[in-house]
């Protein structure tokens, strides 16, 4: 088999191009001009043309300075610098309370916006804030004073009437408006159902926001609702545009092969795809074979990049979508099925193309060398996890899988030593188990079953993480603009949380604000065999920020690592499919010039993926919580066993150990008697009883009751075991787990 010598050589990443120039000229003429100006005089200004083309070009510059923060348009139709007018862009985080937060596009402190800034703006608006003084916890204070771009044309919500008023309760709790149905527009829906509303007028200060019913969903407890209104809640794009899907029907069933010259062949390496038993899109591939000391290690991925082209109808509304959203019961697609079930998916036994990281692994898990080329390939089998687990274990499987058996056992062994070098830099390793739902034939949710990664998928996971370890590096090393994933550590009162949290467990975290990854893993490592391990690991967790996409490289907190960009999932993932597209220019031209992106369009893109992946999280949260909330509405009165796994001074979160759904016991059914919130200790104290609930503590509940609309579920106690009867600990409240792990 030939082999291509790895590319090496390195450049300066390309300029802006003509539209960067473009607005920069725009900026300057408005720092010149002293004053907010209007679309004509900034044509004279610029001294633009009539031309319909050139006007159409200036027209989507301003509305790119608009998105990136740098200018806004106010009232009167001017374009104002935001440095001139001292605002703060951003998009605006609602509370179910009626206050929220401004979150600043440039990474700024968040700035507190009060119940009445809110009132002219919903949950996820672009606005300008201009700061003004602080709230009562030392928080900036903000008040908004332009709208630049409303996230919701349409909500879904409950249509309600009371004294002769319709309107719709939005189903979004961070929009806590109430949005009132123009008289004769309610669409023929009923009270209690779920509606689609159109916002034909957006609320004011003293106003409530109008608009008229477009489409009846039904009832919310109907089958499927749940993933219906979580799309709509969220603003999930879901319908395929004309042109992106007439695109994907005219690309070939199978590769031509015209689309195979000047590829490296690995159709003869026996190469498997190992995934779920549900999933459909295969992006992934692996081999492995001894080489010296180590192993060859080969990560395979489906060549995204050869068929949706940057600016293509495809392209356009995968940037959208930003990510594949998976639901229990239903998938929606960063791309069509053509491709991301059929063209692009490592099916077995049939032709794909693929982009490879070839790497030479050492005995101590440490990569030695990579090069980076397209190839075509032909999966050997699609193999399960479960098939896997077995085969390696056991050795039982089809003849055709018992073949594969002494691969598995390289890539296992190649996986061993990839942990310990996890272990040896301080990567953090969480086993968090997630619930799996089980439907019956009506799709109603009949089932929950908490279950843990076993070898085969962390066999997957390090070979993923060797490979994506590999493409920051090559990225890095050719300056190319590209997105990394990028991870911090935990801010500071996070920190000094976390600190106190692991000291009731007698674990000590250095003194000092700087948290180096290795510290933390030797503090959690300690509580390896506590018995709530998985309450610690998911406290640790939430005290994290969150992994993002950016175009600067800080490097990743979580797996102690210099440089991490996503490359093993362009099926479902947009930062991946613009990681190929740098990978393939370098081995292409050998340098970064020409290439179609530049920082400031990473930039943007890692704000809009970013965000996308937020979006795509928190559409799965909320459906996951209806499906636990509808699976305990046929379970009131049943009691269970659980753990503590929160203390406000209005009660305790408990998570049910058998089914890892987490629910409240409000303090008036802690007992009769008065409970004090103990802050130091972060418990529930009885005056009279001594009884103290803190985190960690065991309980008996029974199911009380089950608010669907809020997805709140609401616990009494029954018991505490007889050998605790106070179970002492502090903590922050920690979430259920969630399916899908983000790295």
């Amino acid at each position: 088999m030939s082999r291509r010598k790895r590319t090496s050589r390195s450049a300066r990443p390309a300029s802006g191009g003509k539209s960067g120039a473009a607005r920069e000229a725009i900026l300057q003429a408005l720092e010149r001009e002293g004053a907010p100006a209007q679309l004509p005089r900034l044509k004279a200004l610029l001294e633009v043309d009539d031309q319909p083309a050139a006007q159409e070009r200036l027209e989507k510059d301003l509305a790119q300075l608009i998105r990136d923060g740098q200018i806004i348009r106010n009232r009167r139709d001017e374009y104002l610098l935001v440095s001139k007018a001292d605002l703060v862009p951003g998009r605006v985080q609602g509370h179910r309370d009626g206050f929220g937060f401004l979150i600043p596009d440039h990474g700024d402190q968040d700035i507190f916006l009060p119940a009445r800034q809110m009132r002219r703006v919903f949950d996820g608006d672009r606005v300008a804030v201009q700061t003004r003084g602080q709230d009562r916890q030392g928080r900036p204070m903000g008040s908004v004073m332009e709208v630049l771009e409303r996230a919701h044309q349409e909500m879904v919500g409950r249509l309600h009437v009371e004294s002769g008023i319709t309107f719709v309760v939005p189903d979004n709790p961070r929009i806590p408006h109430h949005i009132i149905v123009v008289p004769g527009q309610d669409g023929g829906a009923k009270p209690g159902e779920a509606v689609l509303v159109q916002i034909k007028e957006y609320p004011e200060e003293h106003r409530l926001a109008i608009g008229h019913v477009s489409r009846v969903l039904g009832s919310p407890e109907a089958p499927g609702m749940e993933v219906e209104m979580a799309v709509h809640v969220f603003g999930l794009p879901h319908e395929w545009p004309t042109d992106a899907l007439a695109q994907a029907e005219a690309l070939p069933s199978a590769v031509p092969e015209s689309a195979k010259a000047d590829r490296i062949d690995l159709r003869e390496l026996p190469l498997v795809t190992i995934d779920g038993e549900d999933a459909r899109d295969f992006d992934d591939a692996v081999y492995c074979e001894p080489a010296g000391e180590g192993w060859r290690l080969i990560v395979a991925i489906a060549d995204v990049s050869h068929y949706v082209r940057p600016g293509s109808p495809l392209d356009r509304e995968a940037v959208a979508r930003g990510t594949s959203v998976y639901f229990p019961n239903r998938v929606i697609p960063m791309l069509p099925e053509a491709l991301s079930n059929g063209l692009c998916s490592l099916n077995p036994k049939v032709d794909r193309l693929c982009m490879v990281c070839d790497m030479q692994l050492g005995p101590q898990g440490k990569v030695s060398s990579s090069e980076f080329y397209p190839a075509v390939m032909r999966s050997a089998a699609r193999i399960t996890y479960t098939e896997a687990e077995v085969l390696l274990e056991a050795g039982e499987g089809c003849e055709e899988l018992k073949r594969l058996r002494p691969r598995l056992e390289h890539l296992r062994d190649a996986y061993k030593v990839l942990a310990k070098a996890r272990s040896r830099r301080g990567g953090l390793d969480f086993d968090v188990p997630e619930v799996r739902f089980e439907f019956d034939e009506r799709g109603h949710v009949t089932g929950l079953a908490p279950y843990h990664r076993g070898v085969s998928h962390r066999i997957i996971e390090e070979c993923m993480i060797a490979a994506n370890v590999e493409t920051g590096l090559f990225l890095r090393r050719h300056r190319m603009p590209t997105l990394y994933r990028v991870h911090e550590g935990p801010a500071d009162e996070k920190l000094e949380e976390l600190r106190l949290f692991l000291d009731t467990f007698g674990v000590k975290l250095p003194k000092g604000t700087t948290l180096k990854p290795r510290d933390l893993y030797r503090a959690v490592n300690q509580l390896r065999d506590h018995p709530e391990r998985e309450l610690v690991e998911g406290v640790v967790l939430r005290s994290m920020q969150a992994a993002v996409y950016r175009p600067k490289n800080i490097g990743h907190f979580g797996l102690a690592l210099p440089a991490y960009a996503h490359f093993t999932s362009p099926i479902r993932r947009y930062p991946d499919l613009l990681v190929h597209r740098g990978i393939r220019h370098i081995v292409e031209h050998g340098s970064v010039k020409g290439f179609e992106y530049a920082m400031p369009d990473m930039e943007r893109l890692g704000d809009v993926t970013s965000r996308a992946e937020r979006r795509a999280d928190e559409a799965t949260w909320d459906s996951h919580d209806r499906l636990k909330c509808e699976f305990m509405q046929d379970h009131l009165g049943q009691e269970y066993d659980g753990v503590i796994t929160g203390v406000m001074p209005f009660g305790v979160f408990v998570r049910l150990s058998e089914l890892h759904v987490e629910g409240l016991i409000h303090v008036s059914y802690l007992g009769k008697e008065y409970f004090r919130h103990d802050n130091v200790r972060r418990a529930l104290v009885g005056e009279r009883s001594g009884k103290v609930f803190g985190l960690t503590g065991h309980v008996r509940v029974r199911v009380l009751r089950v608010n669907l609309e809020d997805r709140k579920i609401d616990f009494e106690l029954v018991a505490t075991p007889e050998s605790e009867p106070a179970a002492e600990a502090a903590a922050p409240k920690v979430r259920s787990p969630r399916r899908r792990r983000r790295r």
